[in-house]
């Protein structure tokens, strides 16, 4: 599966931010936590911001999170695509 990680151009381990786009009626914070913690168990909560779009239709939650190495990176963006309550992943 080719997903456009290109392991020569990361430095691992390093900060990473996950941009999670969902409908605002779905607690996506929580979720995003969730997914998270299961493959970074040390994953600092107060490292997510949300922000609201301007129709109050959208959320946007960003988590920084330090990875350890390009596995990591993929089975939790992996892991955001898979939930139906994540619209898109950056």
């Amino acid at each position: 599966m080719s997903n456009g990680i290109n392991e020569s151009l990361w430095e691992f381990p390093c900060e990473h931010n996950f941009k999670v786009m969902g409908l605002s009626q779905h607690p996506l914070s929580k979720v995003v936590t969730e997914v998270i913690k299961t493959h970074a168990p040390d994953f600092d909560e107060s490292r997510i911001t949300v922000k609201n779009s301007s129709s109050g239709k959208y959320l946007s939650v960003t988590a920084y999170v330090q990875i350890e190495d390009k596995q990591q990176l993929e089975a939790i963006y992996i892991a955001l695509d898979k939930r139906t309550e994540v619209y898109c992943t950056l």
